[in-house]
């Protein structure tokens, strides 16, 4: 090596000439003071006055750019590229491929050995089996396993078919299942799943209602004023109401690029008993195989005419933030059980040493069922709260016109009308002959 001299190799190889020049040169970035993220609400439109959507994500996704879409790969087809066997080396030389040259060589090629005595043939598969009316009879042996003593025997007819039959093994599975996974787990009790004809509503289903948070101010235990809870929907105003009708119309007009509105954005008004005895007496006076659930003496306020009654009081509004609605000609797609066994809540009552709890004789043992035709959740109005903080301006709307602060509720039976509804509901789950059969129970 030349006989240079490198003294000054060890000053810039330093630490502290690093350290030095960092601080002696700035960065030559421009970085505004939110780092490239807008988090002042300020300027958002409407975002104070419960109009999110300028910080939402839009409805219809726009399309993926053909240049974007390598980058949204999954990490499977991440890293080095399979290997794609076909037979062709770069080291053959060129040459022109064609079917015809594929065809050829398969043509060319040694015939399979005759199949030995050792080896099996691959089961043809039955196309036979995917036909309506066998799909039909293989639904029909299911019946038929459960209730052989039902079984239809006969020759096809336009009202009944022959089910498939079954076999010993089949048989033996319904004498005794088995767990389809966990084998060494074995059933208690075996409940036949049934419509419950007795709690048919005037609209034949139910709507399961969740709320995003706690309704109210009890934590540390469960409030059983929420079981006689009341909620009651507002009016829609006419803005709100134009706006849902404008989004239907465009999901009807094109609904490849335009969303399904769901159900209208509706506002609740929610309502619970001021104390823990009168959601008890509710409760008591709901439930029909209580003994004194006709006693008057079960109101725990007086009404303007002094007759008793039961007081709800308003808690706070709310409003729709997700729905999910079923299609009526599916009604029975989600269902809620209830299992229900009379000697099972005999003994309960006896346990107890309780004359008045619930000892329900009128239903046979069974999983009754009860169709859900939607889906809500509900979360507090966000104007009306940030107007109640004083945050916003007071917004006035249709559900402060027709707002209620109390409901006097009575317990009465059915009239005529309700009688009818709920009898041509149990008639389509049974037919003429069962509502005959069961009359208005």
């Amino acid at each position: 090596m030349l006989d240079i001299p490198i003294d000054g190799l060890d000053y810039y190889a330093s630490p502290g000439f690093a350290s030095r020049l960092h601080r002696s040169q700035p960065i030559n970035i421009e970085a505004d003071a939110e780092l490239g993220m807008p988090i002042d609400l300020v300027g958002m439109p409407g975002v104070f006055d419960g109009d999110e959507s300028s910080i939402q994500a839009p409805l219809l996704i726009p399309p993926v750019h053909p240049k974007d879409k390598p980058l949204l790969r999954p990490l499977s087809e991440l890293g080095k590229p399979k290997y794609q066997g076909g037979g062709i080396s770069f080291l053959r030389r060129t040459e022109y491929i064609s079917s015809d040259t594929a065809r050829a060589r398969a043509e060319a090629a040694p015939k399979s050995a005759p199949r030995t005595p050792g080896q099996r043939l691959r089961k043809p598969v039955d196309t036979s089996k995917d036909d309506p009316v066998n799909v039909l009879r293989a639904a029909v042996k299911g019946f038929n396993v459960a209730h052989p003593e039902d079984a239809y025997t006969g020759p096809d007819t336009k009202d009944n078919i022959k089910g498939l039959d079954s076999t010993p093994a089949e048989t033996g599975a319904w004498d005794n299942p088995k767990h389809p996974v966990r084998s060494n787990l074995k059933p208690l009790d075996f409940y036949p799943v049934l419509p419950d004809l007795e709690a048919v509503t005037d609209a034949g289903h139910y709507i399961v209602t969740k709320f995003t948070a706690n309704p109210t101010q009890i934590i540390d235990k469960r409030d059983i004023r929420m079981d006689v809870g009341l909620l009651r929907p507002g009016d829609l105003s006419e803005t709100v109401y134009a706006e849902y009708q404008s989004k239907m119309a465009a999901y009807e007009a094109d609904s490849v690029n335009n969303l399904h509105p769901g159900a209208p954005p509706v506002n609740f008004h929610f309502f619970l008993p001021a104390d823990e005895t009168t959601a008890v007496n509710l409760s008591r006076k709901l439930d029909v195989d209580d003994p004194d659930c006709d006693d008057h003496a079960l109101y725990t306020a007086q009404g303007g005419d002094g007759k008793g009654v039961f007081q709800l009081h308003h808690q706070r509004v709310y409003e729709t933030w997700r729905s999910t609605a079923i299609d009526a000609n599916h009604a029975h797609k989600e269902v809620a059980l209830a299992l229900h066994d009379p000697e099972l809540e005999e003994r309960r009552r006896d346990y107890t040493l309780d004359p008045k709890a619930s000892s329900s004789n009128r239903s046979g043992k069974a999983a009754y069922y009860y169709p859900i035709i939607q889906k809500i959740q509900l979360k507090p109005h966000r104007s009306k709260n940030l107007a109640q903080l004083g945050v916003t301006a007071r917004i006035e709307d249709q559900d402060d016109e027709g707002k209620v602060d109390t409901f006097d509720v009575v317990i009465e039976d059915l009239d005529e009308t309700e009688k009818a509804k709920r009898a041509e509901h149990r008639a389509e789950l049974l037919g003429e002959e069962g509502e005959t059969r069961n009359g208005d129970a």
